[in-house]
């Protein structure tokens, strides 16, 4: 674990002792899941041993899960996969609906296909907490019904936590027979997550969001959807996702997905009891900062509980992370750098957050090694933080009006 109060949960988060532990049990094992000899079939017992864990875990069919490198492949994946799977049929079906504040896992590669495929991306608008717009989607279904290829929403926004209808949105898709994908990437450990339950077609998970490792995740779909292969090779996966399975990390994987479904009730409660307190810290600490998305008292059960994101007046949200990270607090802002030049985020701004507040965001994010030693510190560094950050601002801000 890292030094410091570590409050990025929502990038990344620490192997869980257990995934450790199986992962290195099985790369101490040799064998490729593809080959027949024991050794193989040993690897491939493993392979599906997970399999079955992680269909259980997610409420699915173990031969629904598809095993890949991570959430952004199996966000490819699905994007790109349900689309040209669709066009396979009589009907031109071009329009990609995805909602504003997905993550870039979804946008890119819905625009790749804009540019490359000829697809048409609609971006469905949210409202002020992030939530999506469901009127808008009803009204671009009922419009273009026999033009959507797929609609796109994630479970819950990685950035500002707000929970979406998924259950609504499968609904009126399904009204019109297109199918529904969700990135749950952020939601699985946090709150309910069960795939058939939810009625969608596809839905993208990974490990280290979760206490599993890095580079392992998994495309749930079902058996009937259309679904084209990205990766090409030796046909693995259902033959849409090929290449040599990952054994060490797949076990993980099923493993720490395991365990953060069997304790999530009880880690939720925990997670919740921090972030409240992490909230009334924030404001107590920076009376200013402003918090964005769902307020969680007053509805708790539409926002995740690990997550706390604040916008702080007058102040670079590259500022504030740097010398929170100088005082022993890790956090994120949550928006894009391009070219070295940091970029307002695409999920505030979507949000109607006019862009000079949006530059000053910071994404704190609660995870199962998460203690009230974390929060304090956090509390304890920001006035100094926001006072310094503010002033750095006001100086850039009177040198770039006195610019010719």
């Amino acid at each position: 674990m890292t030094s410091g109060a570590y409050l990025d949960h929502a990038a990344t988060t620490p192997m869980s002792p257990a995934a450790l532990e199986a992962f290195v049990a099985e790369a101490q094992r040799v064998g490729n899941a593809s080959s027949l000899h024991s050794a193989g079939r040993g690897a491939r017992r493993a392979v599906e041993e997970a399999r079955e864990s992680v269909a259980r875990s997610l409420g699915a069919r173990p031969s629904e899960v598809v095993f890949t490198g991570g959430g952004t492949e199996a966000d490819n994946l699905a994007i790109k996969g349900m689309f040209w799977g669709r066009r396979r049929g009589a009907t031109h079906r071009t329009r990609v609906l995805v909602s504003a504040v997905e993550h870039h896992a979804v946008l890119d590669p819905a625009f790749w296909l804009a540019g490359h495929a000829g697809a048409e991306i609609v971006l469905l608008p949210v409202d002020a907490e992030g939530r999506l717009d469901l009127e808008a989607l009803r009204a671009e279904l009922a419009a273009h019904a026999d033009e959507v290829a797929l609609v796109s929403v994630m479970w819950a926004n990685n950035e500002v936590g707000t929970v979406q209808p998924v259950r609504e949105v499968v609904r009126l898709a399904h009204q019109h027979g297109v199918p529904v994908h969700t990135d749950a990437v952020q939601a699985v450990g946090q709150v309910e997550v069960d795939f058939a339950a939810s009625g969608v077609d596809a839905m993208t998970v990974t490990g280290h969001k979760l206490g599993g490792p890095l580079g392992v995740g998994a495309l749930l779909a079902r058996r009937e959807l259309e679904l084209e292969a990205v990766l090409h090779g030796g046909g693995q996966e259902r033959g849409v996702r090929s290449g040599t399975l990952d054994v060490p990390a797949i076990r993980a994987f099923a493993v720490a997905l395991a365990e953060a479904v069997e304790q999530r009730e009880v880690r939720a409660k925990h997670l919740a009891t921090l972030r409240d307190a992490l909230v009334a810290g924030v404001r107590s600490a920076a009376p200013d900062a402003v918090l964005r998305g769902p307020d969680p008292a007053l509805a708790p059960e539409e926002r995740l509980p690990g997550n706390a994101h604040f916008t702080f007046p007058d102040a670079e949200g590259d500022s504030l992370l740097y010398l929170l990270d100088s005082a022993g607090v890790q956090a994120s802002t949550g928006s894009a750098c391009q070219a070295g030049v940091p970029q307002p985020s695409h999920v505030l701004l979507a949000m109607g957050v006019p862009e000079a507040e949006a530059r000053g965001a910071l994404r704190f994010s609660l995870g199962a090694t998460s203690t009230p030693d974390d929060v304090e510190r956090l509390v304890a560094a920001l006035p100094q933080v926001v006072a310094r950050a503010q002033a750095a601002g006001l100086v850039s801000r009177t040198n770039e009006r006195g610019r010719p």
